[in-house]
């Protein structure tokens, strides 16, 4: 049995690229997907990690406010089998939905305006990244 999982979003932030002890790449991103319309809109963040290649592609023409096309697979916490809950600094619980990714499509040009009055500006007003 599989799934997968496919959104488009925002990136919150820009990308965090890194390397594991074996030499891989793997970049993370937290990517804003919108649900609902108006008033009743909601904000669903995603922790998302691409590897190898594509990793260092993300990390390199990415940035803040970027958008994507994301298809991966859900990785649950082992403890729960659903998301990662967390204490923010604050006190409060929150949950994390983390996804491997597998492929991730670039949506924004390169001749768009500055990342800053692109969708995840707004994105930020009514939800805090992880």
């Amino acid at each position: 049995m599989w799934h997968t999982l496919i959104f488009t979003g925002a990136l919150g932030r820009d990308p965090e690229l890194r390397f594991t002890p074996e030499g891989k790449a793997v970049t993370s991103m937290n990517v804003a997907v919108s649900d609902g319309f108006g008033d009743k809109k909601k904000t669903i963040w995603f922790r998302v990690s691409v590897w190898d290649k594509q990793a260092e592609s993300c990390n390199e023409y990415l940035r803040k406010g970027s958008k994507v096309l994301v298809e991966g697979r859900l990785t649950v916490d082992p403890a729960t089998g659903g998301p990662r809950v967390f204490t923010r600094q604050d006190g409060t619980t929150g949950a994390r939905f983390e996804v491997s990714a597998s492929m991730v499509r670039f949506l924004s040009g390169k001749d768009e305006p500055e990342p800053g009055s692109l969708a995840a500006d707004r994105y930020e007003q009514d939800a805090v990244p992880f």
